[in-house]
């Protein structure tokens, strides 16, 4: 599941690297994704959307089993 999730990460990178932020994965564990938020997006008041509506949206739909992500 984990080279799921950073297929997924390497896809959604992109867009938060064009604002100034980015995402590294710090483990996969029974369904959780447990991620940093870097960068502009690390200090961003957006930051929580942006995990859930963004990376977590994103992770649900490409990769079984994921149930939730969560920031580190």
């Amino acid at each position: 599941m984990r080279e799921q999730v950073e297929a997924a990460l390497n896809d959604i990178r992109p867009a938060l690297q064009a604002d100034g932020g980015d995402v590294e994965l710090i483990d996969v564990e029974d369904g959780t994704v447990k991620v940093r938020l870097t960068g502009a997006c690390g200090t961003c008041p957006m930051a929580a959307m942006t995990l859930r509506f963004g990376v977590e949206k994103v992770l649900k739909e490409r990769v079984p089993g994921v149930t939730q992500v969560v920031t580190d």
